[in-house]
């Protein structure tokens, strides 16, 4: 195309004879037929990605392509990729994208084969390589490159889920499973994954962005002189990628590893696409309440529930709403979990807490209890809430088959249930705690009517359970109420908060000058 500046790869034509992927069962869909509109948008896209236009590239993605799946591709794919290839000069990487874009359709609107899932994973190693190998020349918008990864662990984890519902399969399908085995592994994804990261460089470029000798955040992940934002970029929420991999896998602790070189405490590009942002919080918060880091989950958890609480709105028409209000659900509930094993509300903004007391006032009061009816209430909360974990391990396709799908989120919530029921004894003994600022071994031990060799055992485990370790290997406490024993005498610290009051006074003044605005507003009517 003239004027277009070349993507700069190694790779052949697209080869319009490979296998072409497995289409809708539908009867009216004829994969060959492609309307007007559909070739105006493959043309332009494809010339927007020559020329490097990041503005039109976005525009198109965001918007029509959205709109033309809505209106055209409700209920049945895009035309197939071999007969949009002419249209854009059977352009390999751009049949590689269009092919990325078509599998998400499928995926979002109808229900994929296992054929279909395995070409899909084909695609995804295909534009991998070419990235990793290739001289890859484009700007692609942010949202664009975050949609790759994400989407590429969802359908891994997608397929992990399938491929454990062995009753439910034909021969044929199981036939398929024996035959691409390989097909969505775990060393395979995360391979890709670690991949991209190394060879972006990415872990180098934040180092010297901290130094103040680079400029990756200030332009957005987008290289102005010339380059590429597409390895960089790809390797960055690669880091995100690989936390929400070793989630789902219930291994936390390499998951926070992986995402060290992101800095949450500051604006960075992962906070630049709201489904990159929610869900770098989403998965660190779980991870961190999973290893009884509670405190640094309802920080977490906070920031991100009062940034949605105020931008909801301005993300209503976007094709993410949907996922933005099921994970700010999920996160609220979390964060009734966290804020019911560790009570430090003084973490939490007082719009967020009005909006957890309205959803899950009653519930984090019975929970707090630890009866019976808690651990269902708990259960309850971290079932809704949870990733879908998965079972990463090939099937054993023995008689009879049986389904192992649930068998990971079941060990989790074990686990989890486990931790909740030695927090009982913790509560019992920090309420006994806030009653005092000194208090005998002896005297606390009748009280909980234990001999003084159990309760000293007892405050040695609230000791243990209350301090953990941070991302930075310090060991920090996570209890509103901490103590220290001096010859059989407790003495007792409570960390209380000091209210920021300047906060308090203007948010109520904002609040009069809308009640004043408003009664203006109805005199004038």
């Amino acid at each position: 195309m003239e004027g277009g500046a070349s993507y700069g790869y190694d790779d052949p034509p697209y080869d319009s004879r490979q296998q072409a992927p497995s289409q809708s069962s539908d009867v009216g869909y004829d994969p060959n037929f492609v309307p007007d509109s559909v070739k105006t948008f493959v043309v332009h896209l494809y010339r927007h990605i020559r020329e490097r236009n990041v503005y039109e590239i976005h525009q198109m993605y965001e918007g029509s392509f959205q709109r033309l799946s809505e209106r055209m591709f409700r209920e049945s794919p895009w035309p197939s990729v071999e007969a949009v290839a002419p249209y854009v000069d059977n352009d390999h990487v751009f049949c590689l994208l269009y092919r990325e874009m078509w599998f998400r359709h499928l995926y979002a609107r109808l229900a994929p084969t296992g054929r279909q899932r395995v070409e899909s994973w084909d695609n995804y190693c295909s534009l991998f390589s070419v990235v990793l190998h290739g001289v890859v020349n484009m700007q692609l918008p942010n949202q664009w490159l975050w949609d790759m990864v994400d989407e590429f662990v969802y359908q891994f984890q997608s397929y992990c889920q399938y491929r454990a519902k062995l009753k439910s399969k034909t021969d044929e399908e199981l036939q398929l499973l024996r035959q691409y085995d390989q097909a969505w592994s775990v060393y395979g994804v995360l391979n890709y994954l670690q991949a991209l990261v190394e060879k972006s460089l990415i872990t180098q470029i934040l180092e010297r962005e901290k130094e103040g000798l680079e400029q990756f955040t200030a332009t957005d992940g987008y290289d102005y002189e010339g380059g590429s934002n597409v390895l960089k970029v790809l390797g960055y929420y690669s880091m995100v990628g690989l936390l929400r991999v070793h989630c789902l896998l219930g291994d936390y602790q390499t998951g926070l590893k992986c995402l060290a070189p992101i800095d949450i405490n500051q604006q960075g590009v992962y906070t630049i696409v709201i489904g990159s942002h929610i869900t770098t919080i989403y998965h660190y918060g779980f991870a961190s309440l999973m290893l009884r880091r509670y405190g640094d989950a309802i920080k977490e958890f906070n920031k991100v529930l009062l940034y949605i609480l105020k931008t909801k709105q301005y993300h209503q028409k976007s094709p993410q709403y949907d996922q933005i209000l099921k994970k700010n659900e999920q996160m609220y509930a979390l964060q009734a979990i966290c804020l019911s094993l560790c009570p430090q509300t003084k973490l939490v903004d007082e719009n967020v807490i009005t909006q957890l007391k309205e959803k899950y006032n009653d519930k984090m009061l019975r929970m707090q209890r630890f009866d019976d009816e808690a651990y269902g209430l708990y259960d309850e909360l971290f079932s809704y809430a949870c990733p879908k974990f998965i079972t990463p391990s090939a099937p054993i396709f023995d008689e009879p088959l049986a389904n192992y799908n649930q068998d990971a989120y079941r060990l989790q919530l074990k686990l989890f249930l486990y931790e909740v029921k030695q927090q009982q004894l913790l509560a019992s003994i920090r309420t006994f705690l806030k009653l005092y600022s000194t208090i005998s071994v002896g005297k606390l031990a009748t009280y909980m009517e234990v001999d003084e060799a159990t309760l000293r055992t007892i405050l040695m485990t609230y000791k243990h359970k209350t301090h953990v370790v941070d991302n930075e290997g310090k060991i920090v406490s996570n209890a509103d109420i901490d103590f220290c024993i001096n010859e059989d005498i407790i003495h007792v610290v409570d960390q209380k908060s000091t209210k920021n009051y300047g906060d308090y006074f203007l948010r109520q003044t904002l609040k009069f000058e809308e009640i004043i605005s408003e009664l203006e507003r109805v005199k004038m009517d």
